[in-house]
């Protein structure tokens, strides 16, 4: 047992090394992560609350962090020694269903009143809104909520909710594309989904230094991303190629219309140095284009190898891999253990 902690141990450093000892660490606290994550593998519990029925997710994302967590060492048996509750959701259950599984865990299950579902977590993808039912009211203020990156305004609270990458892509196909070698000649490269209007987008078309592409046409993306300094994301339009264009090296340029704090990973990830976030009242092509070519190609060289390494840990796999997505999610909600408890009344 403690020669494979000690195998672990190494792994893991050596995961967590910068990509080269010139470059800073994609990561907010690699010492900090590395020791918590070892806790983290074995000492959490997850207990999953009420009777329920195996079902699949439309969302290959949230398919994946389910079935992963159902076949996870973390589950426990023992609800007195879990740390967090799973409440399982159907995904087309409706607002009343779901206000009538939270009563019957008021009112049946000792553990929601401890502290009114703070130590509960359950997987809606696209989120939930506020309601005026006390039920889904209290569910949405203090149960973590998991979904996939990016929700809707108003339906992530970023002090607790989760986002799940977006990536759908085979590992071993992911990174094979990834190739540093390769020069980046393009300026900035955006997969566009064909529809959503934008005079940015028809801006962009015309200057040579971008590279718009339609992704109905399923065009060689993979090329693009490796041959592209930046790779430009509508945040509320096409973003599931952000962990492909990571992987391959390029740095991605959220172009947004409001603050972002769904991000995947944001208690471990220095998205900061990651990736570069511009509004899209100034986003013009003309402005875009300035401050894209305000970076240093020194830094860009140096965003480059960072991307890639945190990419890594924003890839899915039908069996769970050391700091893959999957175990990065359990590592977020490790970290929000602990809950307040309430006294009861």
């Amino acid at each position: 047992m403690a020669a494979a902690a000690a195998i672990l141990s190494l792994f893991l450093a050596v995961l967590l090394l910068p990509p080269s000892t010139a470059a800073p660490s994609p990561y907010l606290s690699p010492t900090t992560l590395l020791q918590n994550y070892q806790n983290m593998l074995t000492t959490f519990k997850v207990f999953i609350c009420t009777p329920y029925t195996p079902f699949e997710f439309p969302d290959a994302p949230a398919s994946l962090f389910y079935n992963s967590l159902l076949r996870s060492p973390f589950l426990t048996h023992d609800p007195e020694h879990a740390h967090l509750f799973f409440v399982p959701f159907s995904p087309d259950i409706s607002t009343r269903s779901m206000a009538r599984v939270v009563r019957e865990l008021r009112t049946d299950f000792p553990y929601w009143n401890r502290t009114l579902g703070a130590d509960h977590f359950f997987l809606s993808p696209a989120g939930i809104d506020y309601s005026s039912d006390r039920n889904i009211l209290e569910l949405k203020k203090n149960s973590i909520q998991i979904s996939i990156f990016p929700v809707v305004s108003g339906y992530f609270i970023p002090h607790k909710d989760i986002t799940l990458p977006p990536s759908v892509r085979s590992p071993l196909d992911l990174f094979h594309a990834a190739d540093n070698s390769t020069e980046a000649s393009i300026l900035g490269y955006l997969r566009w989904d064909g529809e959503t209007e934008l005079n940015l987008v028809n801006e962009l078309k015309l200057d040579s230094d971008f590279v718009i592409e339609d992704r109905n046409k399923q065009l060689e993306s993979s090329r693009s991303f490796r041959e592209s300094k930046f790779c430009l994301f509508l945040y509320h339009g096409e973003v599931a190629g952000i962990v492909e264009a990571m992987a391959s090296g390029c740095v991605p340029v959220l172009i947004v219309d409001r603050p972002i704090q769904d991000l995947p990973l944001m208690d471990v990830l220095k998205w900061s140095d990651l990736a570069l976030v511009v509004a899209v009242p100034h986003s013009g092509a003309k402005r875009l284009k300035q401050i894209l070519s305000e970076v240093s190609e020194e830094k860009i060289a140096e965003m480059r190898e960072m991307v890639v390494a945190a990419s890594k840990h924003l890839v899915w796999n039908e069996e769970a891999q050391v700091m893959d997505a999957f175990n990065m999610l359990m590592y977020q909600l490790w970290l929000r253990r602990h809950a307040i408890r309430y006294a009861r009344r």
